[in-house]
């Protein structure tokens, strides 16, 4: 008899925003990953990749999903229930990992593009690493998107060597009212932490995830300035295909 193929539960799901949301899973077999990696998981043979959040430590599989209207999963995955199962590739992949060898680590991501930065800083902070130097920008539309902000604000106070810049890129909108933090495109802080901190090529791993533009201005900018970059983008207008590189 063949055997099934593996299985995850969803244990929990937190509602970001109309259209972000973030679910646990538990899966039928050991699952192991390296912090920054992505896992494959699907419905009725339809399967994406999607970035893991948690830490190899724990017992869950936390995934920060985007509800494409047009997607052909994502859809269907924001209509999932606890209880509810998916399928998962046993073996998680990519190369969106920590380079150990660089002093310090800029990160620079887009909404559901924190979700690899966010598996690797918990990992290091729980491992109680350290020798490193870590730049966080977090970017979105609206404040409510940043769905790892208070995290990884908590981050920053418990790891001196972490910075962690959010900003919002329609600061006068009536959803973002109250903000007094970073604003304008998460790319436009790159060269004010570059020249303020003095991060050079020699030194420093540049990891860009999220929105294909973004990525690629990243990739384009940095690159030209000698540093080694990174990338994993989120393609939405390609029926959510990511395509991780290095």
């Amino acid at each position: 008899m063949k055997e099934a193929p593996p299985t995850a539960t969803v244990v929990a799901r937190k509602e970001v925003t109309h259209d972000l949301f973030i679910l646990k899973l538990a899966p039928s077999i050991p699952f192991t990953f390296t912090p920054g990696q992505y896992c494959t998981i699907g419905l009725d043979g339809i399967e994406r990749p999607y970035s893991i959040v948690s830490a190899p430590k724990e017992s869950t599989i936390e995934l920060f999903i985007e509800m494409v209207p047009d997607g052909t999963l994502s859809p269907r995955l924001h209509r999932l229930c606890v209880g509810d199962q998916v399928s998962l590739r046993p073996k998680a992949k990519g190369v969106f990992t920590l380079d150990e060898h660089f002093h310090t680590h800029l990160m620079v991501a887009t909404v559901t593009g924190i979700a690899p930065s966010v598996s690797i800083l918990r990992s290091y902070l729980l491992k109680s690493l350290h020798g490193h130097r870590f730049f966080v920008l977090d970017g979105a539309s609206y404040q409510d998107e940043l769905a790892y902000n208070a995290e990884l604000r908590q981050m920053a106070k418990d790891l001196p060597s972490l910075l962690y810049v959010p900003s919002i890129s329609r600061p006068t909108e009536a959803r973002n009212r109250g903000w007094v933090h970073g604003t304008g495109r998460v790319h436009q802080w790159v060269e004010p932490i570059l020249s303020r901190h003095g991060l050079k090529p020699e030194d420093t791993m540049v990891y860009a995830c999220g929105h294909p533009g973004m990525v690629a201005t990243i990739k384009s900018d940095l690159g030209a300035q000698g540093f080694k970059v990174k990338e994993e983008r989120f393609w939405r207008e390609h029926a959510e295909v990511k395509t991780p590189t290095a």
